[in-house]
């Protein structure tokens, strides 16, 4: 269905009665079934953060028949928002608050928001939740804490990690990963049977070598575990880890079979010798009981093979059976340059590295597909790379042909690209910029009059919340 017969239909719909449109979701409160969603930054003098959204068939943040001079999402309250995580099938959206520590989530056919979840221990540098909204991780630097929210048995579990920085989940949400700064190890949480939490029971010496933290002490109901476990020797006596798997990995992502983790290991942006993907079997590291296979803990959680990238991997993008890998590669003055990395993941076999926006080292960029065979990355403080200090063209969006596997366009520099949405079905997407909103073609990047998206305030993050799928979210 086009974008102008879906809006047509959902017209008809609402004046028939009708309480849905495509694929059985319920028809918004707004009438609008073309939105984009904006985190918004200060939006005023009596309120840190908003949430707006626009009408993204027309680009309008009004009515097409000015009926309603500005859409916004009610009941939100939080503080400086700054990432959206979109769930377009669940018609939810979850949405984290930096300025209070705050995680909320909306609701997108009544457009309303709850109050933030309560649980997390201080501020999150990193958080998701489960698509199913059963579980919530939150990796808190401050702290020093992954925590687990539990919402299927109403607890919330802080499990000591120094400098932990950032958690992956994956889509099936059965699998979470956590990440310490400058670290060469991987950790991942595990729900514990009862048996396991009477094993434990008696302090961290009746614990597996491999556990970081089990809570409550006391009574155990998740631990935290090493994915390199000191439990096992290879076949010369040496312990797994020795050497060392991992080179400050930094997040993962997972195949679309959803049996094996991608490891990104950032190597030298991050102030370790090489960059690569370390390939983890996923059936270890399940956290649900009744679906957990193997030992706990378990050989089979070394990294099988690792893949080298030598342009650099600080994120990545899973397609089927490619994977896009942007990083920042060091070059012979200091300085940095932004790769794009192409791996078949039917051969393990990688592209030569291709140039896209530089960016901030070891820094998570934004990455989405969209429609025309294009992949858009944004990178932050892109004037601190190669490009810029060279005096070659420089910005911090870059447009990427994935059928031809060749940079379209590097667009123009416009400040920090920290949000991509993709609209799909109408061959556009909205980025946040520089703390603005803008809108271009994806057929050839051409930008498309933005004038009536812009917001008061600051803008830092999108998504597009009428998405076929949860496909359809920024990998941040």
């Amino acid at each position: 269905m086009s974008a102008a017969s879906a809006l047509t239909v959902a017209a008809a719909l609402a004046g028939c009665g009708k309480t849905t449109y495509f694929a059985g979701r319920s028809l918004p409160t707004s009438g609008l079934v073309n939105r984009v969603l904006i985190a918004v930054q200060n939006p005023s003098a009596f309120s840190k953060g908003a949430l707006t959204f626009v009408d993204a068939y027309y680009d309008i943040r009004s009515s097409y028949d000015n009926k309603t001079p500005v859409f916004s999402i009610s009941g939100y309250g939080g503080a400086l928002p700054i990432t959206i995580q979109n769930m377009p099938e669940e018609q939810i959206g979850a949405v984290y608050s930096s300025g209070d520590g705050g995680y909320a989530l909306v609701d997108y056919s009544k457009e309303t928001s709850n109050s933030a979840q309560s649980g997390l221990n201080g501020y999150s540098s990193s958080i998701f939740i489960t698509r199913n909204l059963n579980y919530t991780f939150a990796a808190s630097q401050s702290s020093h804490v992954l925590t687990v929210l539990d919402r299927v048995g109403g607890s919330s579990y802080p499990l000591s990690l120094p400098g932990a920085y950032r958690v992956s989940v994956n889509a099936g949400g059965s699998v979470a990963l956590a990440f310490v700064e400058n670290s060469n190890y991987v950790y991942y949480p595990r729900k514990l049977t009862a048996s396991q939490t009477l094993a434990y029971s008696g302090g961290s010496s009746t614990w597996p070598k491999a556990a970081v933290d089990c809570e409550p002490q006391n009574g155990p109901a998740w631990c935290l575990f090493q994915a390199q476990s000191p439990d096992h020797v290879d076949a010369t006596g040496n312990p797994y880890g020795a050497p060392l798997v991992f080179d400050r990995p930094v997040k993962a992502v997972f195949s679309a079979d959803g049996g094996t983790a991608y490891v990104l290991n950032c190597g030298p942006e991050c102030g370790g010798t090489r960059s690569s993907v370390s390939l983890l079997p996923v059936a270890p590291m399940i956290y649900l009981i009744g679906q957990q296979s193997g030992t706990l803990p378990t050989s089979s959680v070394l990294a099988s093979s690792t893949i080298n990238i030598p342009g650099g991997a600080s994120n990545a993008l899973v397609d089927t059976s490619t994977m896009y890998v942007a990083g920042q590669q060091l070059q012979t003055d200091g300085l940095f340059s932004g790769n794009l990395t192409v791996v078949n993941l039917l051969t393990n076999t990688v592209s030569s590295p291709i140039s896209i926006s530089d960016g901030a080292p070891g820094a998570v960029s934004r990455m989405l597909l969209a429609d025309d065979h294009t992949l858009w990355i944004g990178m932050t403080m892109c004037t601190n790379g190669e490009r810029f200090a060279r005096g070659r063209p420089y910005g911090c969006l870059t447009m990427f042909n994935t059928s031809a596997n060749t940079v379209t366009k590097l667009l123009p520099y416009l400040g920090d690209a920290t949000g991509i949405a993709g609209v799909t079905g109408l061959h556009k997407i909205y980025s946040v910029q520089g703390g603005q909103v803008y809108i271009n073609s994806t057929v050839d990047g051409s930008s498309i009059d933005n004038q009536y998206v812009t917001v008061t305030g600051t803008a830092y993050d999108v998504a597009y919340m009428d998405g076929l799928t949860d496909g359809n979210n920024t990998v941040y």
